[in-house]
């Protein structure tokens, strides 16, 4: 395990509205504020079309292949994300969402496109005094946070 210590900062109540592309959406916005790390919380309706990284294709394998799930419908969704920048700054979103429609729930990564139905309801909290970064991983090509 690696960490660091932050401090809150501001709390911002988000409506993302009917098409809004979630992370594009929301990366756009902490930029507009200067938001550069931040954790948060959503809920909403997920359009039909929208695309969900729900893992890898093969578990441990050399080469990680991201598996994508479309939503066939539109979903109830909930989730969970954080904010922190990239190598050259940009505050990155890394978000998971669980989508459910009926008795199935589909639950994945949000970087792919998940499409706003009707609304979206974003609580973000800000993080003051963070070192947290999104390096490239040579090994798993992931962006890893780096605390």
């Amino acid at each position: 395990m690696k960490y660091s210590e932050a401090k809150p900062g501001r709390v911002f109540v988000l409506r993302l509205e009917d098409g809004d592309v979630v992370h594009e959406t929301i990366e756009s916005f902490a930029r507009e504020q200067g938001v550069i790390a931040a954790s948060m919380i959503i809920l909403g309706g997920a359009d039909a079309s929208s695309t969900l990284i729900t893992g890898p294709k093969q578990g441990r394998v050399p080469l990680i292949v991201p598996k994508t799930q479309v939503l066939d419908n539109v979903h109830e969704v909930t989730g969970t994300g954080t904010l922190f920048p990239d190598e050259s700054g940009t505050p990155v979103l890394h978000m998971h969402m669980a989508c459910g429609r009926g008795v199935s729930t589909i639950t994945g990564c949000v970087r792919n496109g998940v499409r706003v139905w009707h609304v979206m309801e974003v609580i973000l909290y800000e993080l003051l005094d963070s070192t947290g970064k999104r390096k490239k991983d040579t090994t798993t090509g992931f962006d890893l946070l780096v605390p």
